[in-house]
């Protein structure tokens, strides 16, 4: 009975410590955690065709490679054919290594061809890596 009672006792314990050592994992998660913001400069007559191509394919592949979508944006007067996004990952190395994938990936690559069969879809591509403030609801 007294060796049925102390396993019971560990089992709670470590029930009730799981989470507390999660968090731990989670805050040292969140403290690597890397934004990435990418615009893209679409070419004349193509930000259409553009939008269809993540719409249709980029950010579920994007998810299947590990990246969370944060969100996708255009300029309310586009002048310049922009497209902003905002990916987050675990950590630039991670980052990385998702972007690898993600390229080899040959549903992309198919789904790039076909996109660009009648010309370039993008003429440029700035990216800024971002961490999180402590004073930021999003790390």
């Amino acid at each position: 009975m007294l060796k049925k009672i102390h396993c019971l006792s560990l089992l709670a314990a470590a029930f009730i410590c799981s989470p507390i050592a999660g968090w731990d994992t989670a805050r040292a998660e969140e403290k690597n955690r890397v934004f990435e913001i990418r615009t893209y400069y679409a070419n004349e007559g193509k930000l259409d065709a553009l939008l269809a191509r993540f719409r249709d394919h980029t950010v579920a592949l994007f998810k299947k490679h590990g990246m969370t979508n944060i969100g996708y944006w255009v300029p309310a007067d586009n002048k310049e054919n922009k497209l902003v996004y905002i990916l987050a990952y675990p950590s630039r190395e991670a980052r990385n290594k998702a972007f690898k994938a993600f390229l080899a990936d040959p549903a992309w690559q198919k789904a790039f061809k076909a996109s660009t069969k009648d010309g370039r879809l993008v003429k440029k591509i700035v990216n800024e890596f971002l961490t999180g403030t402590d004073f930021s609801k999003i790390k």
